[in-house]
């Protein structure tokens, strides 16, 4: 169909098969706040919004937002920046030794580590918060000469993605962009209020949108905090979809400033995007979780193996996710020269090990009539489904040679199996609970995967 700008078009856009399918996917956050690398350690986004929105801003655990930490009078970073650089040290001082750090960088040997950990799509940050950007634009900062990296990275790694059968999308800072206002995000009023509103802004966010769009053709347009005023953003859903009508939207486009111009209220998307967060229950709307490995998205050189996930935590998140309609947007935060950090890498190699035996239970598959079960032995349940097969995953290791599923029953004539493992299980309903007998000679794994036929209804 052709989509026109309002909502009543765009809500005829359908979340297509493809996003539900693939539930896995890598961010990237990568610029010149990958050159020092810097936040305070030991607490994620959650937990600091907790100790009040000001203590927050201060104390950001994102090293994605040194920029605006720098500017914060008296904040662990500007004391971190002044001892490490000095106080003349500016940061757009990093820009040259960012490109001259990515000129060792490999966007195949990126591309190919996706692939083996079993990723699906990828989303690049093309600009974040500070406003440089990671293509040459025929539409460059206003206020800044050559604010870009030196390499096409957005062209560069578009094309590795793309030729290893990945699909690819684009991340965009719409509302904040730091090049254009030199004061501090403080507060919750300074949050709302920091984004430029002039309409010199909107037209060069636009440009930037539609040139992404049509130079680089990706799938997904995920703009993050919101977007400038003084346009109707439908207009740019709309040529979206029409252009590419399998492609979806990230529901932070959010217009906080008042606009010279009519337009509607956002109110369409085809994900939502929680952060650092995931959904308690299944959900009727697609949503995709995003957060780092460790409590950063841009790489945190401060980190330890302490603060990150598991390559198990990792498996178990993902798991859950996917049983309550969603997907995992894991991000990966590269050092200036576009390496993977060995942690990092380490989290994610071994959820790729996990994915290659059991990747059936995960893609292609959909939400059963409940996400969450338990066992008599306490271990956590979670459930998928696909054509007629029910998956089972157990959230810790088996402890002993059998486990009782509660309040589970089975048809008569059902087969069950280990994903991993030859031949059928013994298997026996007491009750309403179903006992099952585990082989001797099973290999361990993070989180056994039970597979089900046919599912009961």
């Amino acid at each position: 169909m052709k989509y026109i700008p309002e909502k009543s078009s765009l809500k005829q856009h359908q979340v297509p098969d493809w996003f539900h399918d693939t539930k896995f996917g890598i961010f990237i956050h990568w610029g010149l706040y990958s050159v020092p690398a810097f936040a305070i350690t030991g607490i994620d986004l959650i937990e600091s919004m907790k100790r009040g929105i000001e203590e927050h801003f201060k104390n950001n655990p994102y090293a994605e937002w040194y920029l605006n930490s720098l500017r914060i009078e008296g904040s662990p970073t500007q004391k971190y920046h002044e001892q490490t650089y000095g106080r003349d040290f500016s940061y757009d001082d990093f820009a040259p030794i960012f490109n001259k750090e990515i000129e060792k960088w490999n966007p195949d040997e990126m591309a190919d580590l996706f692939k083996k950990i079993g990723a699906k799509y990828v989303v690049l940050g093309t600009k974040h918060h500070d406003g440089f950007l990671l293509w040459p634009s025929e539409h460059p900062n206003p206020n800044k000469e050559n604010y870009h990296a030196s390499r096409d990275i957005v062209g560069e790694l578009t094309k590795a993605v793309k030729d290893r059968g990945l699909r690819m999308g684009f991340y965009y800072s719409g509302a904040l962009d730091w090049s254009f206002n030199p004061n501090p995000i403080i507060d919750g009023k300074s949050f709302v209020t920091n984004g430029p509103n002039e309409i010199e802004y909107t037209k060069y966010a636009n440009n930037h949108w539609y040139e992404l769009i049509n130079k680089y053709e990706p799938i997904i347009l995920w703009n993050d905090i919101g977007y400038p005023p003084n346009i109707n953003v439908y207009e740019i859903f709309s040529y979206f979809y029409n252009k590419f009508p399998e492609g979806v939207i990230n529901d932070r486009w959010k217009q906080y400033h008042k606009s010279e111009i009519k337009h509607p209220t956002v109110r369409h998307w085809d994900f939502t995007t929680p952060e650092y967060e995931k959904m308690a229950k299944i959900t009727n709307y697609k949503w995709e979780s995003s957060r780092g490995i460790g409590n950063s998205y841009g790489y945190n050189k401060m980190e330890t193996e302490r603060d990150y996930l598991t390559s198990e935590k990792l498996i178990y998140l993902l798991i859950d996710i996917v049983s309550k309609n969603g997907n995992l947007l894991l991000n990966v935060g590269p050092k200036a020269d576009g390496s993977i950090p060995d942690l990092q890498k380490k989290a994610i190699l071994g959820l790729g090990k996990w994915l290659k035996v059991n990747s059936e239970a995960i893609f292609k598959t959909r939400p059963w009539i409940t996400a969450e079960g338990q066992s008599q032995e306490k271990i956590p349940i979670r459930f998928t489904q696909r054509d007629q097969n029910l998956y089972i995953f157990l959230l810790e290791k088996l402890k002993s040679n059998e486990i009782t599923i509660q309040d589970f029953n089975v048809l008569k004539n059902s087969q069950l199996s280990i994903l991993g493992h030859n031949g059928f299980l013994d298997w026996q309903q007491e009750n309403n609970d179903l006992k099952i007998s585990i082989p001797r000679d099973l290999k361990d794994s993070p989180a056994h995967v039970f597979k089900l036929n046919p599912k009961p209804s």
